[in-house]
């Protein structure tokens, strides 16, 4: 899986709960896909481990993971 710089050295560190595994359930299988204006797109996936929905944020390729963390505000529908 392809990661920005930012997400290795930033978000893994500050985050170290989040697991690649989710990440990748997130972008092939997403309960929710949105793209922002920006062009990078924004993924949801409920992971059941934790009991909450994981927000993946990806470069415009859809496929380059450059953010993600567990969104407690995110409620279906939005």
């Amino acid at each position: 899986m392809k990661t920005t710089w930012y997400f290795r050295q930033s978000v893994l560190k500050r985050r170290p709960f989040i697991k690649m595994e989710w990440c990748n359930r997130a972008i092939t299988n997403s309960d929710f896909c949105d793209r922002q204006p920006d062009g990078r797109f924004r993924y949801w996936k409920w992971i059941p481990e934790v009991k909450k929905y994981l927000r993946v944020v990806t470069l415009p390729d859809g496929e380059t993971v450059h953010n993600a963390f567990l969104d407690r505000n995110f409620e279906e529908g939005d």
